[in-house]
């Protein structure tokens, strides 16, 4: 496409947006009346949704309690409900005003687009039991037993989750057939302007957005994006289009510009966001290198070391430990059905690089032929995975308990018995078997600085509907942003992917 001039540009925007000479307006100045009352309007949304968050809030609270202390009371034959009420009652005020605040300081309450989920909720929730248990003990609190602490924590995990995803549901059920969207202007001077878009319309979420188009004065999208006009036109761009988000998707944005940029859109109230670039990731685990005459962070890399390893891996063996006791049934089930309905072990010991590259032998029930591994080259020409992966729908090696097995991923519970010996974790990047790993490109081996592991955002991100890099770049995020609280999302995260069946094949 040849490149349009500035005269070109300039009638492009003429016709397209003649709006140029609406004047402009600060949302700071002082409001007519009429605007005024429209925003009390809107002011009285957001108290609703506060208060509706905070009712839920509450109610699971106190049904946390409630649950903790009627179980402890069942367990030991004395249980009465009208005392554990009352006991619930006394504890109630304090709890909920400790977790109601560390609530409002992580955005617990604020606007559907930015609201966290999970993660956020639990650990401001291990907060308040951090807190409340350090308050009991000042003040001279003595407990036969710490469960009403952890108790209430699991009861209140479970309830206020619950009760925000049914709200969050519920609330986006609403907004949806009300046809409600965020409307969205893309800004920048590259392909990541594409990239921003596919991924914005792919992912849905709780308040969906709809890109109306982009502003660029160099790059030109072939996916049906509308160009909107020049850097100079934004505010008549963000008024003629309704905008209510202004997203930078350019890591190379000029600075300045970027600051004329925020200022042009807050003067109209009009949000600004930024997509993230590697460099911003990473910018979180820098470290202050101090006794230079230049201001300089080091980059450490993202290994599991020390106290981090330590807690990381007594969290993989208390909870794989638990996990292999309550799926015994299953597990033992899935044995008897592999062994009764083809030949060969029911194990298969898939040899897959771990930690550092160092091979370990990955369990997993056996779901295809004994000669899968022979007939591999023969179907390499069917893959329809991208990059170093390998995957088929109908993959004709597979046997049809195997089938079974993969559609809930059974098959990886014997990955548990990995995770005791140290091989694996829980939640890490997946390990790939040995064909995929030759194809690999060197920047994709950062992946194996820590121990691969059973789920990852992987899992709960789309799985085999996303392209190969983007998984590996979920594998450096999930690096740069590690926490037990991560992991413990994930681990939740995963079940309704596997029910779902999200993406796997």
């Amino acid at each position: 496409m040849p490149k349009a001039t500035t005269a070109d540009q300039a009638e492009l925007r003429a016709t397209r947006l003649p709006v140029e000479s609406l004047p402009e307006r600060d949302v700071r100045a002082k409001r007519p009346p009429m605007l005024s009352f429209l925003l009390r309007w809107a002011t009285l949304r957001r108290a609703a949704r506060v208060l509706s968050l905070l009712a839920l809030d509450l109610a699971s609270i106190v049904g946390a309690i409630f649950t903790a202390l009627a179980l402890k009371a069942l367990v030991r034959g004395g249980f009465d409900a009208e005392v554990s009420w009352q006991q619930a009652k006394d504890y109630t005020p304090f709890a909920f005003l400790v977790a109601s605040l560390l609530f409002a300081r992580s955005g617990l309450y604020a606007e559907r687009a930015v609201r966290p989920g999970l993660t956020r909720i639990v650990a401001s929730l291990f907060q308040t039991t951090v807190v409340a248990l350090l308050f009991a003990v000042v003040n001279g609190e003595s407990f036969s037993s710490y469960y009403i602490f952890y108790g209430t924590l699991f009861f209140a995990v479970a309830y206020v989750s619950t009760a925000r995803f049914v709200y969050e549901y519920a609330t986006g059920a609403i907004l949806r057939a009300a046809g409600y969207q965020r409307r969205a202007v893309l800004v920048g001077t590259g392909e990541q302007i594409e990239a921003v878009a596919h991924a914005l319309q792919a992912s849905g979420g709780h308040s969906p957005v709809q890109v109306v188009g982009f502003v660029s004065q160099t790059f030109r999208p072939d996916n049906g994006l509308r160009s909107l006009g020049g850097l100079e036109d934004i505010g008549a761009i963000v008024e003629a289009n309704k905008v209510d988000e202004v997203i930078i998707a350019d890591p190379a944005f000029p600075q300045q510009t970027a600051v004329e940029l925020v200022d042009t859109c807050h003067q109209r109230g009009v949000v600004v966001r930024i997509a993230p670039s590697t460099m911003e990731i990473l910018i979180h685990r820098a470290e202050f290198v101090p006794g230079q005459s230049v201001p300089l962070f080091e980059l450490k890399p993202p290994v599991f070391d020390g106290i981090d390893f330590a807690l990381k891996r007594t969290f993989d063996v208390a909870v794989s430990s638990v996990l292999l006791l309550v799926f015994s049934p299953l597990l033992a089930a899935s044995a008897l059905a592999v062994r009764l309905t083809s030949r060969g072990p029911v194990l298969y010991r898939s040899w897959r690089p771990g930690i550092g590259g160092v091979p370990f032998a990955c369990l997993k029930f056996r779901t295809m032929y004994q000669d899968a591994d022979e007939r591999q080259a023969d179907l390499e020409a069917s893959n329809e995975a991208t990059g170093a992966l390998f995957k088929m729908r109908r993959d004709p090696r597979i046997t049809r308990v195997g089938r079974l097995l993969r559609r809930f991923s059974v098959d990886e519970l014997p990955q548990l018995m990995n995770v005791l010996r140290g091989d694996m974790s829980l939640v890490g990047p997946r390990p790939l078997p040995q064909r995929d790993f030759d194809r690999l490109e060197d920047w994709h081996k950062k992946r194996y600085l820590v121990l691969p592991g059973i789920t990852g955002l992987w899992q709960v991100s789309g799985r085999s509907d996303l392209d190969f890099d983007d998984l590996v770049r979920l594998d450096f995020l999930y690096l740069e942003r590690w926490s037990v609280f991560l992991d413990l999302t994930i681990l939740v995260k995963t079940v309704p992917a596997v029910f779902t069946r999200r993406g796997a094949f």
